[in-house]
Parts: C-alpha cells; sequence; structure tokens
C-alpha cells in the first residue's frame, strides 16, 4: 500500500537578485527578481514500512522536498499525498501521523528540563497517560537518557540532545517519519547507535521512513532502495545493489606481493588505483575480474588478494558526474 506519492512535484523560489549595472538605489527601488527551481517533477511513491535512502549532493532539493511532505512548504506545481492527506493542509489529523527530525533544528525547549519538552509534546498530541508513560519508558531505556532528563538541551552534548530530539519526535509513534541529516555532527558510535534504533523502530512499529544521509554508511546499514536526487530532479529510484552494479562495472582487487612489482606490469590487468611497490588495488571490470586474478597468481608473488565492490561514495560520483555531462 503507497503512504507517499509523489507527482511531477516542483517547488520554485523567487530571489532577488542585483546585476553589476544597478546602482544600490536602483537596485532598492526596482529590485530584480530571479527563478530558483529547488525542485523539479519529481515523481516516486513508497509503500508502508520502506526505509528509503534520499540521497544527492547539497542543495539538490532533499530538505525542501521534506519539507513539503512534512507540509512546512506549499509546492509549486504537481502533487503529493501522505497518509492520503495532502500535507500543506496541515489537518492535525495528519501531522498525530508524522515526524520531522532534523539533525541542525531543535524541537527541545533550550532552557527547560527535557522532561518538560517531554509532556508539553504528550500535551500538544493529546497522548494517552497509559501510552506515553510506556512508550517513553521504552525510548528512554534504550538510549540511556534517565540521568538527563531534568537538564536543560542547552547544558548537553550533542550526542545527547540528538537522542532526546528523537524521543520526543517519536513519543506519539508516527507511522511516517521524515530523517534529514539525523546523524550529522554525531561520533563514529553515536551514529551506529542511531542506526541501529531507526532499524529498530522501523521493525517495531512497521514505520514508513524516509532518511536524508552524507554518511553513506548510514544509507547502507539501513536502506535497500535508494532514491537519487540531483540539481532538484530525480535521477535514480530503486536498489542500492543494483545502483551499484549499474554505475560501477568494476571490482576492486587488492594484491600483496612477496617482493616488489613495477607498476608498468600492473597497467595491463587494469587502472592502478593504488601502489607503493609492494601491494596495489586495481580496478578491473567485472566480467575480466576472474581472468585476471588467475593470471596474476600465476605470473606474480602474491601472498594475498582481495576482491571487493566498489564503495558506495565513489558509484554516487560517478552518478553525478554522469549527470552534470
Amino acid at each position: 500500500m503507497s503512504q507517499i506519492q509523489l507527482t511531477k512535484l516542483s517547488k520554485s523560489f523567487s530571489i532577488r537578485s542585483r546585476h553589476k549595472q544597478d546602482g544600490f538605489v536602483r537596485s532598492f527601488l526596482f529590485p530584480r527578481h530571479t527563478i530558483f527551481e529547488a525542485v523539479k517533477d519529481v515523481s516516486f511513491e513508497i509503500h508502508e514500512g520502506e526505509l528509503v535512502g534520499f540521497i544527492g549532493p547539497n542543495g539538490a532539493g532533499k530538505t525542501t522536498t521534506l519539507k513539503m511532505l512534512s507540509g512546512l512548504l506549499y509546492p509549486t506545481s504537481g502533487t503529493v499525498s501522505v497518509l492520503g492527506f495532502e500535507p500543506f493542509t496541515r489537518k492535525p489529523e495528519y501531522l498525530r501521523q508524522i515526524s520531522l527530525v532534523m539533525g541542525q533544528k531543535q524541537q527541545l525547549w533550550w532552557e527547560l528540563p527535557v522532561m518538560d519538552s517531554f509532556l508539553l509534546h504528550k500535551e500538544i498530541y493529546d497522548i494517552d497517560e497509559k501510552r506515553f508513560k510506556s512508550t517513553m519508558a521504552g525510548l528512554v531505556d534504550l538510549f540511556e537518557v534517565e540521568s538527563i532528563l531534568q537538564q536543560p538541551p542547552r547544558s548537553l552534548s550533542l550526542g545527547q540532545r540528538m537522542k532526546c530530539e528523537l524521543i520526543v519526535a517519536l513519543l506519539h509513534q508516527p507511522k511516517v517519519l521524515f530523517l534529514d541529516e539525523p546523524t550529522i555532527g554525531l561520533d563514529v558510535v553515536m551514529q551506529q547507535h542511531l542506526r541501529n534504533f531507526i532499524a529498530q523502530y522501523n521493525k517495531q512499529y512497521g514505520a514508513t521512513i524516509i532518511l536524508t544521509s552524507h554518511y553513506m554508511d548510514d544509507v547502507r546499514e539501513l536502506c535497500e532502495r535508494v532514491i537519487m536526487i540531483f540539481e532538484g530532479g530525480l535521477v535514480y529510484d530503486g536498489k542500492l545493489s543494483a545502483l551499484v552494479q549499474e554505475y560501477a562495472q568494476y571490482k576492486l582487487v587488492t594484491l600483496l606481493f612477496s617482493k616488489p612489482i613495477a607498476e608498468s606490469d600492473l597497467k595491463r590487468f587494469g587502472a592502478v588505483d593504488m601502489y607503493d611497490g609492494v601491494s596495489a588495488r586495481l580496478k578491473i571490470p567485472t566480467h575480466d575480474v576472474r581472468s585476471i586474478a588467475s593470471t596474476v597468481l600465476k605470473d606474480y608473488p602474491v601472498e594475498d588478494i582481495t576482491i571487493q565492490e566498489p564503495e558506495i561514495e565513489d558509484v554516487i560520483r560517478l552518478v553525478f558526474a554522469k549527470h552534470k555531462k
């Protein structure tokens, strides 16, 4: 069942601009404007329970799209439906079923104890007392934040605040969750902790989740499907594994030799990605890997060999490079 549906969704902004020949008075009295298309004819569907990665470079239109999905922005054209609602109508029955978490924005009251923000959220969403206590207890225990509930956010570390931001966003158990860079600024351990939690929440509640992130580990570990956006337009929608297969038709073969080997000897097998004399990493077309590996093992003093898929970051660079042309 489709819970999120976009059809030719677009969003444009009128931006005030000043030409070189315009003086200050002219630009003030007769301002010029240019139209910036942040999102251009984007269409996709997301079904109930899916956890989808929404990726793209800075300025691609990811956050603008999430703001339209959550009802914070009105689209310029096209249609959008989430849980059967038009998000920009901001109906209470819709808002009670979604949540938007932005890594650089906060929902907690800066000067009040964290617990007060939780209680305020309970009243805003009219959460039943029993359900509130049960949900809060589970989330507090999961994130191990019992000891900081009476502290204001201004006194907490970034990791502690992010935990509490997620808790307050999930107290009403949303059916659809928009996560915009939820792990930004967190250390590696905390990023992993949050990834585990997101996966668990998706599985436990069957929530539909859209995740944007610049950390490819987030996408790799959580999302089977990715939607890629570039300069406001959709450039890929499908399985992450298929993206790798389609755009990176090579494998990385890392070799360790028992004695130095000339780089020129290795270039005939493929592009040399790394070389230091006794070790090298080659980019070899996928269909040639087996035969080339066999030849190298037969003709050179190889102590160790590993064959890997290319990094997702490299694949995404290939996709963006193709669409820049």
